[in-house]
């Protein structure tokens, strides 16, 4: 029999990650957080992370740049970044958005819990 039991997160109680993200809820193979109301910026420096990441705008604008190209993220888009893929974000008006990531990415340790 299949693991049949409900996870419920309440974003008011969640751990944040050192960026300021908002884990919620994980499972195997998946996991959700959420960035609220980050501000502009300098980009943050770019990095490669050993998960895909897929996104949904809440809020805001920003500049995601990816491989030498450049994707301006507003309210109502959505966007991947694959794994291992070198990338920034700038941050140009007040920026709200949640993401998925696959295999999920950790929060203190944990790994798909």
């Amino acid at each position: 029999m299949s693991d049949t039991t409900i996870t419920k997160i309440d974003s008011r109680h969640s751990p944040k990650g050192p960026e300021g993200e908002k884990y919620l809820a994980s499972g195997t193979h998946v996991a959700l957080r959420l960035w609220e109301n980050e501000q502009p910026g300098e980009p943050k420096a770019p990095a490669a992370r050993p998960y895909e990441t897929v996104g949904y705008v809440l809020s805001g604008r920003a500049e995601l740049h990816l491989a030498g190209q450049m994707v301006l993220l507003e309210p109502g888009n959505s966007w991947v970044v694959p794994q291992g893929a070198e990338h920034t974000y700038r941050i140009l008006e007040s920026f709200s958005a949640v993401e998925a990531t696959a295999p999920p990415a950790q929060v203190h340790g944990r790994e798909g819990k």
